[in-house]
């Protein structure tokens, strides 16, 4: 299994009238928090296109724990449950500062040949950056 964690505050414009975390702001979280993750692994989503490898996002979940605020201070943990194939699916945890989980999710991502726009496997250099921590 691959963890990566990373934090992002909560800027004012990312929240609604109660100053809570408008729910569509989530998915931004989440895709900053899987660029950070892959690219602590060695691996940035510009390398992946450059090789002709697009990553089209298939589904996407969110749950609401707890109301997030403007200026907590989030930990996003990524986690990789399992070695991709055609798809790679990423599971998020936020904790904000002092409280306990406040909020998952879940992203299914596919692997697209760029020409093509048919699945593709992974490239073989991000399977090898990921096997470590799948023996």
């Amino acid at each position: 299994m691959y963890q990566h964690t990373t934090q992002v505050r909560v800027r004012y414009g990312e929240t609604d009238q109660m100053g809570y975390v408008y729910y569509g702001n989530y998915a931004s979280y989440y895709e900053v928090a899987r660029v950070e993750a892959l690219r602590h692994l060695g691996m940035s989503y510009r390398k992946l296109e450059e090789s002709g490898v697009m990553m089209p996002v298939l589904e996407n979940h969110s749950y609401y724990h707890q109301p997030v605020l403007y200026d907590d201070l989030l930990t996003i943990k990524v986690i990789l449950a399992k070695m991709p194939s055609v798809k790679i699916t990423f599971d998020y945890e936020f904790r904000a500062e002092g409280r306990a989980l406040v909020h998952s999710g879940k992203t299914v991502l596919a692997f697209m040949n760029a020409d093509t726009k048919r699945p593709c496997r992974p490239p073989q250099v991000m399977l090898e950056l990921l096997k470590p921590y799948f023996t």
